[in-house]
């Protein structure tokens, strides 16, 4: 079939799955409900072709797949059966007192077809979450997977027919053309993980249609070392450090440690306590103990070296620097104060790379934070408050967190998303139900009581007393219309 018959026949299935939304199956919540069951039972049956599926792409330990993936999604469709009949209920608004007697509340509503193009470092959880929250909310929902991770593509283009209504929530696999063709279409929402180059081509292509976009772009997320004066607290530091760089995908995810910055007079502290860790946590050999994901394909791997091929670079390699191209596996690496000009240092690493910046003093890092583009999320370790305080209230980013990394994404109460470069948008839990959803205001008044001063012609009189009523000055509107007060007309 040549493209344009291609193309073709994604417009009549794109069409078919609009059709079957406008009759209105998916808004029933018994269809919302059998959605979110028939993912538990997936995720639940299919969990050892899940887990093969990812080593695959991805060469993952099948505990770090479930801990990042499986277990972030049995956790969310569980949370969504739970608050399903909450999360549609309408919500009571109140009205200012001019309104009276008036009633009002907001109802979400579907929002209609919606498109999820996932990255290929998370790819049943970049995949499946949005459509947790999609289906919850009512929707019908294509899902375009990475072709970077094509195990995990064929796999999930497999299971979610045959645990989900195939009429309303589709898998359409393919390259970047078939990407595009989808974008050509018209959604009722597109969210898009990935790079910011092609964010800007979603969002290029959105446009045409005034189609809403939620983007999620990643960045270069800072970890902030302060000195640590307990032993158990640096320890416990650098061992969450170390896992949310080297211990989540090799340190291909959008939330992991980008640098490092730290104090001059401590940094080589840090260094022996990171080289020790890495060996307990990693051990002698990390590609034989399978204890750190290898490098996504052969276009990523070479970039990485390439960043490494700088000798300004190589030069301050404290530890690590060793590349495995056959088995595309680049070892865990620690470099001390880089070149900030160098591209390891001005583009977003997703790789096992990890530069360490030395500052006078580690109230510097605010300064070096902001001068740079507002990253995904910010890490600090930190017990001191009033630079806690200072980094919150003084730079700009989709989210902090104290005393660890990584951790906010598993929490379903809060967003997940970025601000400026790094994305915009958010979900995970009841915030993605909300993202596809539109809030319907609904207001219903009686015929017994009416303001009639709201009505023309119009006097001096009727004006002092919108002023009064704007003010919600109950006895005011009482007094003004008795005659006994009178407001200045300005």
């Amino acid at each position: 079939m040549g493209l344009e018959g291609a193309k073709l026949e994604l417009e009549v299935e794109m069409k078919a799955v609009r059709e079957y939304y406008k009759s209105g199956k998916t808004r029933e919540e018994s269809w919302r409900r059998a959605q979110l069951l028939g993912l538990a039972k997936l995720l639940e049956e299919r969990e050892g072709e899940i887990y093969k599926a990812i080593k695959e792409d991805l060469g993952k330990h099948h505990v770090e797949a479930y801990r990042d993936e499986i277990g972030v999604l049995v956790k969310g469709v569980d949370v969504a059966l739970r608050s399903l009949k909450h999360w549609m209920s309408p919500t009571r608004a109140k009205l200012p007192f001019i309104a009276y007697p008036t009633t009002a509340h907001t109802v979400p509503e579907p929002l209609g077809l919606i498109l999820v193009i996932s990255s290929w470092n998370l790819p049943f959880g970049l995949s499946i979450e949005p459509v947790i929250g999609a289906v919850a909310a009512g929707n019908a929902v294509v899902i375009k997977p990475s072709e970077l991770s094509p195990a995990s593509s064929a796999l999930l283009a497999k299971l979610i027919p045959i645990y989900l209504d195939p009429q309303a929530v589709k898998v359409v696999p393919g390259d970047a053309q078939v990407g595009q063709q989808l974008l050509d279409l018209k959604w009722d929402k597109i969210l898009f993980t990935g790079s910011p180059k092609v964010g800007q081509i979603v969002m290029a292509a959105a446009a045409k249609h005034l189609t809403p976009v939620c983007l999620e772009l990643g960045g270069k997320c800072p970890a902030v070392f302060d000195h640590l004066s307990s032993s158990w607290d640096k320890k416990t530091a650098v061992n969450r450090l170390l896992a949310a760089k080297f211990g989540s995908c090799a340190g291909q995810a959008c939330i992991a440690v980008d640098y490092a910055l730290v104090e001059k007079k401590h940094v080589s502290e840090l260094v022996d306590l990171l080289k020790a860790k890495i060996k307990e946590m990693f051990g002698d050999n990390p590609r034989e103990l399978n204890t750190v994901a290898r490098i996504v394909n052969k276009h990523n791997f070479s970039r990485l070296r390439k960043l490494m091929g700088d000798p300004s670079v190589k030069s301050t390699i404290v530890h690590g620097g060793s590349f495995d191209e056959h088995n595309l596996f680049i070892e865990p690496t620690i470099m001390v104060d880089p070149p900030l000009e160098s591209s390891l240092m001005t583009e977003e690493i997703f790789g096992p790379f990890l530069p360490i910046i030395t500052l006078d003093k580690i109230e510097d890092s605010i300064e070096f934070i902001k001068a740079r583009p507002r990253p995904l999320a910010i890490y600090a370790f930190t017990n001191d408050d009033k630079l806690k305080k200072r980094i919150l209230s003084e730079t700009s980013s989709g989210s902090v967190t104290f005393n660890d990394a990584i951790v906010q994404y598993i929490a379903e109460t809060l967003p997940f998303g970025g601000v400026g470069e790094s994305g915009f948008g958010r979900y995970h839990g009841k915030f993605t139900f909300e993202m596809f959803s539109h809030e319907k205001a609904v207001m219903s008044r009686g015929f017994l009581i009416d303001f009639w001063f709201r009505f023309p012609p119009w006097n001096d009189h009727k004006l002092n007393l919108f002023k009064v009523a704007y003010r919600l000055d109950v006895i005011g509107i009482v007094l003004t219309v008795l005659g006994l007060k009178k407001s200045k007309i300005n």
